[in-house]
């Protein structure tokens, strides 16, 4: 639950302790029918059907009461739920609840929305009932979803339309196996329903706010993460892992930041993994006494928004006594700031498509 309250909380913030001025929401209702993708050969006997479903969704717009939403083109924030049917009795269906943010182009005409948080599988794997379901290892997962559409508001009277497309993602993230996880490609249909009849003013920013250089000195961030996570062995075992991890970062405007560092990996998970390896497999040089701890280097960059900021990274093992997919990683998730020092970071780990771990953290950024 960590991992749901988490992932909504500068969301929910902002929504219960929103600026007292003029504000302005809608509502919307999107049918979606598309294709699970073939992103592991793995889930072949999974793909069937079309499945299909309803993502329903609260909105806030903003109009420029704040800085962030001027620099972000008047952002909006909300809540959305996804009904999702598989049309596929080993995955079931899904019900997930997010936070998300819509972000917009082309004179407002086009609007991006990403939106995370969790999801409820009404049939997981079961070694016994269900035993062929290898990519929901669990009943709670996490879940993320973005959406592209066209969209015109209050074409009658407060109604509007909607269309394009959704990408929604299914995965626990390793917290237990199996996770191959599932992707869905799908087209959307859908009618917003504005609250108010007539919206407040957007607030244009004065030039000479707009065009001052934004300058901030180099920053050093230390973070802590910690979890836990399987192997792909089913059965295997959940352990805990740690991370320290430092860098610096340096601000080049009000948006974003760049970042280089260097990450300490305590994996207990690889420890027993080796283990296996070594006893399982003879005929193969692993021994089991090989190294389970890992160093990377890390180079990133993170996007603030708010009091909120995305976080993206690529690093590479430098110290890697053992293989275990690959030498280079990822890293995505979210920083909430609490202050202008302190922080706590959601984070996914993945070697390119494989996830390894969803990071829970605290960090300083001095």
């Amino acid at each position: 639950m960590r991992l749901f309250f988490f992932c909504m909380l500068s969301v929910f913030t902002t929504l219960v302790f929103s600026q007292e001025n003029q504000q302005s929401s809608y509502l919307d209702v999107n049918y979606f029918k598309g294709n699970i993708a073939l992103h592991n050969n793995d889930i072949l006997h999974l793909i069937k059907g079309h499945p299909e479903g309803v993502i329903l969704s609260y909105n806030k717009k903003t109009f420029g009461y704040n800085s962030w939403e001027q620099r972000f083109n008047y952002p909006e924030y909300g809540v959305s739920f996804i009904y999702q049917d598989f049309k596929n009795d080993v995955l079931g269906n899904n019900y997930s609840l997010y936070g998300h943010y819509n972000f917009y182009f082309l004179k407002r005409n086009i609007m991006f929305r990403i939106g995370q948080g969790l999801a409820f599988t009404t049939n997981p794997y079961d070694k016994e009932s269900n035993y062929r379901n290898n990519a929901f290892g669990s009943k709670i997962m996490s879940s993320t979803y973005m959406m592209l559409n066209y969209k015109k508001e209050q074409l009658f009277d407060q109604f509007g339309l909607q269309a394009g497309f959704s990408f929604i993602h299914y995965s626990n993230a390793n917290i237990k196996a199996p996770n191959t996880s599932i992707n869905s490609i799908t087209l959307n249909l859908g009618v917003t329903y504005n609250l108010e009849k007539v919206d407040p003013e957007f607030i244009i920013a004065d030039s000479t706010q707009t065009n001052t250089k934004f300058t901030q000195p180099i920053k050093y961030n230390l973070v802590f993460r910690s979890g836990i996570n399987e192997s792909d062995i089913v059965g295997s075992g959940q352990f805990p892992f740690y991370i320290v991890s430092a860098y610096a970062d340096k601000r080049f405007n009000q948006k974003s930041a760049l970042q280089f560092g260097a990450d300490v990996f305590f994996s207990n998970f690889l420890k027993e993994y080796i283990y296996y390896r070594s006893v399982s497999f003879p005929e193969e040089p692993t021994s089991g006494n090989e190294d389970y701890k890992r160093v990377g280097l890390v180079v990133g960059h993170e996007l603030f928004v708010n009091n909120t900021s995305l976080v993206t990274q690529i690093g590479y093992y430098v110290y890697y006594p053992f293989d275990f997919e690959g030498r280079t990683y990822f890293r995505i998730g979210l920083k909430h700031y609490f202050g202008k020092k302190w922080f706590g970071a959601l984070t996914l780990k993945t070697h390119a498509a494989k996830a390894e771990a969803v990071e829970f953290g605290i960090g300083v950024r001095l």
